[in-house]
């Protein structure tokens, strides 16, 4: 053992709170930009577009891109790049915080969005490398939890910036947490990489794995805006009438499908490639991706609809909504802890599946019991539950799907279970937004069909709730003509909160089912093949790392 092989491994779990901290960042912005929305649009005079290309390019390129940069940082090194990807992520923040107006901000997080996919497998490829055994399960419970917990925190810590300071610290905090987490990594985390790995030559693959899942993700993000085969009044493209978004699904198929048959062809000829498609021969592996998937899908019922429904029902600001969120938090921080004791009685797959039972049941309870006159006290104990249900399901899910992935494809194996959950997230939104929506409009005409039928310019407010997803409510409330109006959308958009909720729980009780091959797996963890890797005895235990000297 060299010496700074010994001193990485003393290190680890300072290089763990690094790692984690670099995770905390992409998911912490994502979620304080969103609470800053409101007071960018004010400052720069933001287009509705605009508002909407905020978010949604930042999305569209991070999923793009995990696919090209897992299997990249397999061969430059995984450290390396997530450093990269750090210094790139903190250098678009600051364009962020210095925009003078719309474009600039949008091309900002476009940027973003390419360092955040650079960080995100690269953070799980180094723990897999890292860790073994026990301290595995406990690095992956500490990775998922601050994934459950910066979810819930984000919001507190943007609504207190924008409060206090102004929409630009939103960006400017990146910042400072980001030099501390390149400081942490350099000095705690040894490097890791495949050892032998030639050059790589399947740039067609590459292309072909951005344009395809750009497509998917665009195609979901969009197609509430587009139209899921009509084109809405206010689709900017159109097709005789008819949505693109059907277009892009065929196609985004057709360009994934070819994308797998040429990987195919490229392994059975030991060519370069971006994605090894025996991977999925391993059982864990893609039963696990599929688990991912569709539990990403049910679990974005929550994050997506409960900050509405505390703003624009309980009349909460933006720093209120956050606190309420906070129980969220705690549960995936009790859950981080949880896991090694539990570890001596649950199985990993156990342990899974206790999570996503936890949300389950969360979810369905937090869907009987909400009403527009309800406080944040009747959310509280179940979002608790429901972080503790994110903590274990996601850290150990994760967990399962690399255990047996050979080391030296940890980084395209870490970029295909990120790109799956990033799939089904966009799915969830596509899925759950729709169904949140679509029952906040017809739960408002329903409620006031007698006066639409009296007064036609009722339904034009109507429409003006649904198209600001509720942001009318108050506006609404603070006139006596129009209280009616804002009371039967509370009660909709209420409705339209639960139904969606119960839309997620259906989504985990398919991914509790798709758990069940995972449990045939054997209950030691088998011996892994790091032939190809570069070995050091990081883990004193006796086992390789493939940390490159």
């Amino acid at each position: 053992m060299t010496a700074d092989t010994d001193r990485f491994h003393r290190l680890r779990w300072w290089g763990l709170a690094a790692i984690s901290l670099g995770v905390a960042l992409i998911i912490m912005d994502a979620t304080i930009v969103a609470v800053a929305t409101p007071n960018i649009v004010s400052a720069l005079d933001l287009t509705t577009t605009q508002v909407q290309w905020i978010q949604e390019v930042y999305t569209l390129v991070f999923a793009a891109l995990l696919m090209v940069w897992g299997t990249m940082s397999d061969r430059i090194g995984r450290r390396r790049l997530l450093v990269i990807g750090l210094v790139i992520f903190v250098g678009a923040s600051i364009l962020c915080a210095f925009a003078p107006n719309g474009t600039w901000l949008i091309a900002a997080r476009a940027i973003q969005g390419v360092g955040g996919s650079m960080i995100l497998p690269t953070t799980l490829a180094l723990l897999n490398a890292t860790f073994r055994g026990a301290e595995r399960g406990i690095a992956f419970a500490v990775w998922g939890s601050t994934i459950g917990s910066m979810a819930a925190v984000g919001p507190v810590l943007g609504g207190w910036l924008t409060t206090a300071f102004s929409w630009h610290w939103a960006f400017w905090i990146n910042l400072p947490f980001g030099i501390l987490v390149i400081i942490g990594v350099l000095a705690c985390v040894a490097e890791s990489r495949q050892r032998e790995t030639g050059r790589f030559t399947d740039w067609v693959g590459a292309a072909a794995s951005v344009l395809g899942f750009g497509m998917l993700v665009f195609a979901l993000i969009e197609g509430r805006s587009y139209g899921w085969w009509e084109a809405t009044d206010s689709a900017p493209v159109s097709l005789g009438g008819f949505s693109i978004i059907p277009v892009l699904f065929v196609l985004a198929v057709i360009v994934l499908g070819a994308l797998v048959l040429r990987e195919r062809s490229r392994v059975a000829a030991g060519r370069s490639v971006l994605l090894d498609v025996t991977l999925f021969r391993i059982p864990t592996f893609a039963n696990g991706n599929v688990t991912a998937l569709t539990v990403s899908l049910g679990e974005f019922g929550l994050i997506l609809s409960l900050p509405l429904w505390f703003q624009y029902v309980l009349g909460m600001d933006a720093l209120q909504a956050g606190l309420a969120l906070l129980p969220l938090a705690v549960g995936s921080f009790v859950a981080s802890g949880a896991v090694r004791p539990l570890s001596r009685y649950l199985s990993p797959v156990r342990m899974v599946r206790l999570g996503i039972a936890l949300e389950i049941i969360s979810l369905a309870v937090m869907a009987i019991l909400i009403r527009p006159d309800s406080t944040a006290w009747v959310t509280g104990v179940p979002l608790f539950f429901y972080g503790i249900g994110v903590g274990f399901a996601t850290a150990q899910l994760t967990q399962l799907i690399l255990v047996d992935v050979p080391l030296d494809k940890s980084g395209q194996a870490s970029s295909t279970q990120s790109t799956a959950r990033q799939v089904g997230s966009a799915l969830g939104i596509a899925i759950l937004g729709t169904a949140l929506f679509s029952t906040l409009r017809a739960g408002t005409e329903a409620r006031l069909a007698d006066q639409i039928a009296a007064e036609p310019g009722v339904a034009k407010l109507v429409d003006g709730v649904s198209d600001s997803a509720g942001a009318l409510i108050a506006g609404l409330a603070g006139n006596p003509a129009t209280a009616a109006i804002a009371d039967a959308a509370r009660e909709a958009l209420t409705q339209g909160v639960s139904v969606a909720a119960w839309i997620a729980v259906g989504a985990l009780c398919v991914g509790l089912l798709t758990t069940i091959p995972l449990g045939r797996r054997a209950a030691h963890e088998p011996a892994r093949s790091s032939a190809h890797s570069d070995v050091s005895g990081a883990a004193k235990g006796g086992s390789a790392d493939g940390v490159a000297p």
